[in-house]
């Protein structure tokens, strides 16, 4: 934008500068030869009273050394009687000519002019007098007038150009201060506010985008008390519902119930600790994958058995160690339950299935890849399978499992993919990355991109 204001002001003003500058030294540079004939006509009236008094030829000479073009060799007398005084450069036919029409005009000689008075004596006779002007001083001056004007429309050109290079500087540095406050509002930081300034326009802008922040902030606020109060609500059913799985007794199936009322009234809690949290950025957290993928595992497992499904866990043993990730417990949680949810919903009993955690060496470091692979019949559109609230298995489910999934591997820079497992079935490719995911806008683009290739696989 800076750029192109300064260049709109060299345009302009260029333009300007020329429309008054050309006429302006075409018009000098005419006020320059008509100085010169009109000097040249004064020198030759001076020259008429001695023509009139007298006629002989040695006064004359004396007449026109008094006079600066005479006594510079640029003037001359023709007598009626043929006779010349000084230095002739005009032909007969313009003698003839000025003698005919009894009025001054000028002719053109050598490398100038001739101006060609005539003088009217007694007895009708008829004497012309010749002033010679030169070109040189046709142009007198007129060089000089031409640079000085050319310097002023050089000023004037500079002094636009520098004038506008501080207004596009004050109108690019309040763009880019709200194009910063966007982005720093886009990733997640509620609390940046702009000070309005620049032209009107970007200060109406930035008060608007400082209007829209509060009311972003009054939005999420509304909505994590929302949310609270709503998982606050669950506290009565569970609590029943943990009543209920006491009075079970014992046994398998049991124990999996309140296992399983256990593990929802802490995910219940967590979603209130979360809802709750004044702070509008999230604070950098990490967690163990292979403790997490360990604790779920013992949770399916059960299950597994009860429908004779042959499972497998590798990676992710307590002699391999930790491997960290940069998300919450919670979320890792919910994202390998999503995975491991869609196997048991959308495969038969029996369908045998494989987890397996990767950690990359050297050449990826930092770099987590989680595996979830079953014998199954596969995904038939996985394109479809990766959109918000599409299901690819039908009813009874909400088809947010895997968007799930996706947003938190790229809420860490990774990807999820989906492709054929070694079993025959589907397989659930999930990469972690070190951190840093991409700004939403990217990370949409980027997950269009990848569920395109996903489908055309």
């Amino acid at each position: 934008m800076r750029g192109t204001l300064v260049r709109v002001a060299l345009a302009v003003t260029t333009m300007v500068a020329l429309a008054f500058l050309i006429p302006l030294g075409l018009v000098v540079r005419e006020i320059a030869r008509d100085r010169a004939f009109a000097d040249a006509e004064r020198q030759a009236a001076a020259l008429q009273p001695a023509l009139v008094i007298t006629a002989d030829q040695s006064k004359l000479d004396r007449a026109l050394a008094s006079v600066p073009a005479g006594a510079d060799g640029r003037m001359a007398v023709y007598l009626p009687g043929g006779g010349v005084v000084g230095h002739p450069r005009a032909g007969a036919p313009a003698l003839e000519r000025a003698r005919g029409r009894a009025q001054a005009f000028r002719v053109r000689t050598g490398n100038g002019w001739s101006l060609l008075q005539p003088v009217a004596l007694d007895h009708g006779d008829v004497t012309v007098i010749e002033v010679y002007v030169p070109g040189s001083d046709l142009e007198r001056g007129v060089g000089t007038a031409w640079l000085v004007l050319t310097g002023v429309a050089v000023a004037l050109v500079g002094g636009s150009l520098v004038v506008a290079d501080r207004l596009g500087a004050r109108v690019v540095r309040s763009a880019k201060g709200l194009a910063g406050a966007a982005q720093t509002l886009g990733g997640g930081d509620l609390s940046v506010r702009i000070t309005p300034q620049g032209p009107t326009e970007l200060r109406d802008a930035a008060s608007a985008f400082n209007t829209m922040a509060d009311r972003v902030e009054q939005l999420m606020a509304a909505e994590r008390e929302l949310a609270a109060d709503l998982s606050h609500r669950l506290r009565t059913p569970l609590t029943a519902l943990r009543l209920n799985a006491t009075a079970l007794g014992e046994g398998p199936v049991a124990d999996q119930t309140r296992h399983a009322v256990a593990q929802l009234e802490r995910e219940v809690d967590q979603i209130i600790l979360t809802a709750r949290r004044h702070s509008a950025v999230a604070e950098p957290v990490g967690s163990d994958l292979a403790e997490v993928v360990r604790d779920r595992m013992a949770f399916w497992s059960a299950l597994a058995e009860d429908e004779d499904r042959d499972w497998r866990l590798d990676g992710a043993r307590e002699a391999d160690g930790p491997v960290r990730v940069p998300v919450p417990r919670a979320e890792l949680a919910a994202a390998v339950d999503a995975m491991l949810g869609n196997v048991f919903r959308h495969t038969a009993e029996g369908t045998p299935f494989a987890v397996t955690l990767h950690v990359g060496g050297p050449a990826a470091e930092g770099t987590v890849i989680l595996l979830v692979a079953d014998g199954g019949a596969g995904i038939a559109d996985p394109a479809g399978a990766m959109r918000r609230g599409h299901s690819a298995g039908g009813a009874g489910s909400t088809g947010l499992g895997l968007d799930i999934v996706r947003r938190v591997a790229e809420s860490t820079g990774g990807e999820v993919r989906l492709e054929r497992s070694v079993l025959g079935g589907a397989q659930v490719a999930v990469r972690f990355g070190a951190g840093g995911g991409n700004p939403p806008e990217r990370r949409t683009r980027r997950a269009r991109r990848g569920r395109r290739k996903t489908g055309a696989r």
